[in-house]
C-alpha cells in the first residue's frame, strides 16, 4: 500500500476549504492522508483559524483520524509535503473590488479574471507563486503543486515558464460544471458522454460525443436555447444568452466566461448598473463570505454548507481532489486542467499553458490533442495567449511598458487615455502588493495621479 500523503493548502483561510476538506474526505479510501496543513498570512488568520477549526470537526465526525495543522509559516507546512494546494488571493477580497470599480468608474470592464482587474489579480499572484516554487525546489522537491489561484492559467503559466517547475497543474471549476449540466440537457449523464476541451483557463471551448462517437455539441447547443432553466453558466457571471447563430458556425461550445467577449455590451451594462446600485460582484462576494464565516463559527457545524454554493465555486472538490488522486493512484482519470500544450492544440506553441482535455496519473497531466480550432475561435485564442504573455512579463519584471502592451491588446480594455489612466489608478490602489513596479508608482504619485473612484480611492487610504 502506497504511503498516506501530506497536502498543503496555501490560502488555506479561504470559505472555500470546507469544499476541499468534503473532497478529501469522499477520497479517503482511495487516498489515506496523514496530516493537513492549512497556511495563510497575517490578515487571514482570524479567518483561518475559524475554517481551521471546522476542518477538524469535518474529519473529527468521519471515521478518519486526520489532523489539521495551521500555522502563518509556510516554508514549516511545506517540508516534506507530497501535495501543495494554493487557493490564495494577494490583498484579500479588498483588493478584487478595487479590481473591479476602478475600471468600471471609467465604464470598462471591472471582472476577476477578465480585463484590467484580470490582468492586476496576476501582476499580484504571480511574484508570490514564484516565491512559493522557490521554497518548494528547497523543501519538497517531488511534490505536485495543484494552483486553483485566479487567474490560474496565467499563475500556471508563470509556474512553468519563470519558476521552470513542471509538476504543476491548473485547475478550474467551470469545465466540471459543464460536464455535469450539459448532459441534463439532452437527457444523459455525464458518463453517458465524453468531452474535450482546448483553449485557455476561462476562455476555452468544447466539444461533447456520444459513447459511439457521434458529435452531439449542436444537439447541447440547441437544447441550450430551448431549455430556461439551463444552469451550466457558473453562479458569478451573469447570464445573457449567447447568439445560437455563433454557436453553430464554430461547431463548439463555449465556456460562461465567453459572455465577456461574445456579448461585451450587454455584461457591461449589467456590471455598470450593479456598481451603480447594489455594489460590484466583489461587494456582494464579501457579504456572503461575511455569512459563511458566521456560519463556520459554529461549534456543532461539521459539514459543508449549502450556502458555499452562492459563493461560485462549485464543484471545487472535485477538480482539486480528484486530481491529486488520480495522481496519487495512477488513475489516468479525465480531468480538464491547465498544463503545458505539447502539441494538444497546434495554434500555439508548445511550450505554453494551455486549458486541455488531459489523462492524469502518476505522471501528470498528458494532454489529449484536440487538434486546430476554427479560424475564428484561433484568433480569438493567438490574441488572448499573446496577451497573458505580455502580462506575466509585466509581472515579473515589473515592466511598465509591457504591460501597457497587455492593456492596449486586452479586448476588455480599450486602448487610449482611460486605457493607461485605469492602469496607472490600479498600480497606485496596489501599492502595497506591487513591490516589482515600485519606482513607477513612485513617479505617478509625484505626477499627483489620483483615484477616481470613492471607495476605491479610500479603502487605499485606509492601506486596504
Amino acid at each position: 500500500m502506497k504511503k498516506a500523503v501530506k497536502i498543503v493548502t496555501i490560502g488555506g483561510g479561504s470559505s472555500y476549504t470546507p469544499e476541499l476538506m468534503e473532497g478529501f474526505i469522499k477520497r479517503y479510501e482511495e487516498m489515506p492522508i496523514k496530516e493537513i496543513w492549512l497556511v495563510d498570512v497575517a490578515e487571514g488568520e482570524e479567518k483561518m483559524n475559524i475554517v481551521g477549526a471546522m476542518a477538524q470537526r469535518m474529519w473529527d465526525a468521519s471515521p478518519y483520524d486526520v489532523k489539521v495543522h495551521l500555522t502563518l509559516d509556510r516554508r514549516e507546512a511545506l517540508k516534506d509535503a507530497d501535495f501543495v494546494t494554493t487557493q490564495f488571493r494577494v490583498g484579500l477580497l479588498n483588493a478584487r473590488i478595487k479590481d473591479e470599480r476602478i475600471p468600471l468608474s471609467y465604464g470598462q470592464l471591472g471582472q476577476e479574471t477578465n480585463g484590467a482587474g484580470g490582468m492586476f489579480k496576476a501582476f499580484r499572484t504571480v511574484p508570490v507563486i514564484l516565491d512559493v516554487v522557490e521554497d518548494m525546489k528547497e523543501l519538497c522537491p517531488n511534490a505536485w503543486l495543484i494552483n486553483f489561484a485566479n487567474p490560474s492559467g496565467m499563475v500556471t503559466e508563470a509556474v512553468v515558464r519563470y519558476g521552470k517547475w513542471d509538476r504543476v497543474i491548473g485547475l478550474c471549476n467551470v469545465p466540471v460544471l459543464a460536464m455535469y449540466k450539459e448532459p441534463e440537457l439532452i437527457g444523459k449523464t455525464k458518463e453517458d458522454l465524453v468531452f474535450k476541451f482546448a483553449g485557455l483557463n476561462h476562455f476555452h471551448w468544447h466539444k461533447v460525443y456520444d459513447l459511439n462517437g457521434h458529435d452531439v455539441t449542436n444537439d447541447i447547443i440547441d437544447a441550450m436555447f430551448a431549455n430556461k432553466d439551463d444552469e451550466s453558466t457558473p453562479a458569478n457571471i451573469f447570464d445573457v444568452p449567447h447568439f445560437k447563430e455563433q454557436l453553430k458556425a464554430s461547431g463548439l461550445l463555449p465556456c460562461g466566461y465567453h459572455r465577456y467577449y461574445y456579448r461585451e455590451q450587454e455584461m457591461l451594462a449589467h456590471m455598470v448598473e450593479e456598481y451603480k446600485t447594489i455594489g460590484t460582484r466583489a461587494q456582494q462576494v464579501k457579504e456572503v463570505e461575511a455569512r459563511l464565516f458566521e456560519l463556520y463559527k459554529d461549534p456543532n457545524l461539521n459539514y459543508k454548507p449549502e450556502e458555499l454554493a452562492k459563493r461560485g465555486g462549485a464543484y471545487y472538490s472535485d477538480a482539486a481532489c480528484e486530481t491529486i488522486v488520480a495522481i496519487y493512484a495512477n488513475k489516468n482519470t479525465h480531468i480538464v486542467v491547465s498544463t503545458k500544450n505539447n502539441g494538444a492544440v497546434p495554434d500555439l506553441p508548445a511550450d505554453c499553458v494551455v486549458e486541455v482535455s488531459a489523462h492524469v496519473g502518476g505522471a501528470g497531466a498528458l494532454p489529449i490533442a484536440f487538434g486546430p480550432l476554427p479560424v475564428a475561435e484561433r484568433g480569438w485564442l493567438q490574441l488572448m495567449k499573446n496577451m497573458e504573455l505580455c502580462v506575466l512579463e509585466a509581472a515579473v519584471k515589473g515592466d511598465y511598458g509591457m504591460a501597457l502592451q497587455a492593456f492596449c491588446m486586452n479586448p476588455q480594455t480599450t486602448s487610449g487615455a482611460d486605457c493607461k489612466q485605469i492602469l496607472d489608478e490600479l498600480l497606485i490602489a496596489h501599492k502595497k502588493y506591487l513591490p516589482q513596479f515600485k519606482d513607477k508608482i513612485a513617479e505617478l504619485e509625484a505626477q499627483g495621479v489620483t483615484i477616481k473612484d470613492d471607495l476605491a480611492r479610500e479603502l487605499t487610504e485606509q492601506g486596504l
